[in-house]
């Protein structure tokens, strides 16, 4: 299977540079991933498509503002520093601009006396093990040192840095933001709670290797990036509980399915568990936990068009593209959203 057979034309003025004002004013597409059929609404809309007992699962992690702008100590050179991995109290797998600058026994300055850091290896990947010496609480200092590290598609400024967290967002650690969750609000979730849909929540640290290109001509050869996740008690009871009695089970997001396709694929009771996963998943892939998704519109040739591709086709997929650049949608990370669904299973929908 082609790379290429991924790829569709998107019009750059289709990226979403910015939120909505109103989180669930998004548009959404809902697709039936049996034969295809699309339909047009908007995410507030979602309630028509859920019932009682759904099993809503969400990524709670939380962005950190893992862009850090520093100097060389010595010299007063500018540098980069993305964090991609904590290693330990004080130490980060990190990505490094220029990475000729920061080699290793480079010391590194970002808030004078009060954020400084040590290249102290450098490897393979070229990705820089970097030791930080700071006082205080390192959440605290961090907040005031970094900026959040937007995806790259991405020009504009982020006045509000909320608005690239989700509201139920709990466990710093991510690069990026699992942006299906985007569009949910406060209201809309309690809405969803008295109809009887159930939410759980599993965290996976998203990292920057989610916005990498697939660079091989064959999708099989592609290095899938490592991320670290943990499904929690409450979350194995209730998605056992979901299982046991037929009932769906909806992913927010690639990264929650990343989640629950690892675990029920390393384990079919899907026990309590934390661990690394490069699970990747392309049409071929036979589904273990996962019913239906909801997940906003991807790039072309990445592993997540292929993704939502093994769930309702690829020709279904790439159907509905072409039809949502057709219908002027948002794109990407602060675009609009699409249900995968078997929408015999929803008994009355307009």
């Amino acid at each position: 299977m082609k790379t290429s057979d991924f790829y569709y034309n998107l019009p750059e003025e289709l990226i979403a540079q910015h939120p909505l004002d109103v989180r669930s004013s998004s548009r959404l597409m809902v697709l039936d991933k049996n034969d295809g059929s699309i339909c047009h609404k908007h995410f507030d809309d979602i309630k028509k498509f859920l019932i009682p007992g759904d099993v809503l699962v969400v990524n709670n992690t939380r962005v950190i503002p893992a862009r850090l702008m520093g100097v060389r100590s010595d010299t007063g050179t500018a540098v980069e520093i993305l964090l991609l991995k904590r290693l330990s109290d004080k130490r980060w797998e990190t990505l490094a601009r220029p990475g000729k600058k920061v080699r290793e026994g480079r010391k590194l300055t970002f808030l004078p006396g009060e954020l400084e850091a040590t290249c102290i290896d450098v490897l393979e990947d070229g990705n820089r093990i970097i030791e930080f010496e700071f006082d205080g609480i390192w959440e605290e200092v961090l907040d005031r040192a970094g900026t959040m590290p937007l995806p790259p598609y991405i020009h504009e400024q982020l006045e509000d840095r909320e608005r690239y967290q989700t509201v139920y967002s709990k466990i710093p650690g991510s690069a990026a933001a699992p942006t299906a969750g985007l569009h949910f609000t406060n209201e809309l979730l309690d809405e969803l709670d008295k109809m009887g849909v159930i939410k759980a929540e599993v965290t996976l640290d998203v990292g920057l290797g989610t916005f990498r290109p697939v660079k091989s001509d064959n999708i099989e050869n592609h290095d899938m990036h490592s991320e670290h996740y943990t499904f929690s008690k409450e979350a194995s009871d209730i998605v056992k509980a979901a299982r046991k009695e037929g009932r769906r089970i909806i992913s927010v997001g690639t990264t929650s399915t990343r989640v629950l396709e690892t675990v029920a694929s390393l384990d079919p009771e899907m026990n309590p568990c934390s661990g690394d996963t490069q699970i990747f998943i392309y049409p071929g892939y036979e589904f273990k936990c996962i019913d239906s998704l909801i997940t906003n519109f991807h790039l072309p040739e990445s592993t997540l068009v292929m993704l939502v591709s093994a769930l309702a086709g690829k020709e279904n997929v790439l159907n509905a593209y072409n039809k949502a650049v057709e219908e002027r949608y948002r794109f990407f990370s602060f675009g609009d959203a699409m249900f995968i669904t078997d929408l015999r299973r929803v008994p009355e929908h307009e």
